[in-house]
């Protein structure tokens, strides 16, 4: 049976990581077997130190764009079949948008952002002892705004985040449309990272200014809906 290793629930979704929410909602479409083991020091048997990543019999694969190949070879998982080949390919430029820049403005509003920081402390580090519980996550929080800055989005600053955060709504929002799904009325691999990446600003149980600028778009709180209602309800 597969196996997918992520964090486990948090902020009220399935996942604190959008890449772990991305595998596990692909295994639902594919209909394949699964299982999970929620755990953060996953992070210690990772093949590359990050989750998600899964086991099937004696291979281990890492990374959830190499995981979602695989299960797709493997499996002969058909969910893009009723794309074009200009939807394909305008469906990987967009995912590559989203994995490298709608992330890292998310790891910014919650692992940067005074307000945010609190929670983020409370939800991950609760469980420490007391004395690691004192300096464990200031160093954590530490590595992130160091990561953040060589990656170069922490270099900029809240309010210049917020304005690419707009427009990465504004343009999703607009693929959308009335759509149920982003390329018509079936659902594909792209609306599986596009909900991953939403869910963690819309359908989570906190509140900033990232999160109530993602939900002032009506369509994709309802594209969230949607997809929990169908697949997690």
């Amino acid at each position: 049976m597969i196996t997918l290793y992520g964090f486990g629930p948090a902020f009220g979704v399935i996942d604190a990581s959008p890449f772990v929410v991305k595998v596990d909602l692909f295994l639902k479409l594919a209909g394949l077997e699964y299982q999970t083991v929620n755990d953060v020091n996953n992070l210690k048997k990772s093949p590359k130190g990050k989750l998600p990543f899964i086991t099937d019999g004696d291979k281990t694969i890492a990374d959830s764009h190499f995981i979602l190949e695989y299960l797709t070879e493997k499996y002969q998982v058909n969910i893009d079949d009723h794309l074009s080949e200009e939807q394909k390919a305008q469906a990987l430029l967009y995912s590559k948008a989203l994995d490298e820049s709608l992330y890292w403005i998310l790891v910014y509003s919650r692992w940067i952002k005074e307000d945010t920081w609190p929670i983020v402390r409370d939800t991950f580090f609760a469980d420490l002892p007391a004395p690691l519980k004192l300096f464990v996550p200031g160093l954590v929080q530490r590595d992130v705004k160091k990561t953040l800055k060589g990656q170069g989005f922490g270099r900029h600053s809240e309010s210049e985040l917020l304005a690419l955060a707009k427009n990465y709504f504004c343009a999703l929002s607009t693929l959308l449309a009335d759509k149920p799904y982003f390329f018509g009325d079936k659902i594909s691999s792209f609306d599986v990272l596009a909900y991953s990446m939403l869910c963690e600003v819309i359908s989570v149980d906190y509140f900033n200014n990232f999160n109530q600028l993602a939900r002032s778009y009506d369509n994709l709180v309802a594209f969230c809906q949607r997809i929990e209602q169908t697949y997690y309800g």
